[in-house]
């Protein structure tokens, strides 16, 4: 018998790991056993390491996936938002098919709070996201500005806080290390 809480966790802030420690969540998950899902929102345009590794550990048993659903980083008045929206959009239907079908322990929602609080997720569909949530699922949602009503229904948040950042002094992001 699985006697899980499901948790709402929150990564956001302004300094890096957001993502990575939500994928170090999702291999430690996996490693328990559980059955892990990340929808990546607004990403798309890049081939991200974790995507190839994500590949190789669902190979072994299906247990863990990656979904893209964007077309790359973007901002609140950029053009092309009205693409932007349709594929949040899209990927926000496909979440709440897949949290409210119950097949996940874990499902991770990158780069949700950048979705959100650029408007191309809408605080009625959050809650649908969090309502829809299984007692036993835990819901995981990473990026800057995580909005005041999903810090207040989750159960844990940390914020990344920047101090330096190799950005700073003109050095590009690396594969590694940022994708």
């Amino acid at each position: 018998m699985d006697n899980r809480t499901g948790l709402v966790i929150v990564h956001t802030g302004e300094g890096k790991g957001k993502t990575t420690a939500a994928l170090g969540m999702a291999i430690r998950s996996w490693g328990n056993h559980l059955r892990v899902l990340i929808l990546q929102f607004i990403k798309g345009s890049w081939t991200y390491g974790e995507l190839k590794a994500i590949e190789t550990l669902n190979a072994v048993d299906g247990r863990i996936e990656i979904r893209q659903g964007g077309f790359g980083f973007t901002r609140k008045g950029n053009t092309g938002e009205a693409e932007h929206r349709i594929a949040a959009e899209e990927l926000l239907h496909s979440a709440l098919r897949e949290i409210s079908g119950g097949t996940w322990d874990m499902v991770i929602l990158d780069e949700f709070n950048y979705a959100y609080s650029f408007g191309l997720i809408h605080k009625d569909e959050l809650e649908q996201i969090l309502n829809a949530r299984p007692p036993q699922t835990h819901l995981v949602f990473t990026g800057r500005n995580a909005s005041e009503e999903l810090v207040d229904r989750a159960d844990l948040v940390t914020e990344m806080r920047l101090i330096k950042h190799p950005y700073q002094k003109g050095i590009k992001a690396q594969r590694g290390i940022e994708f």
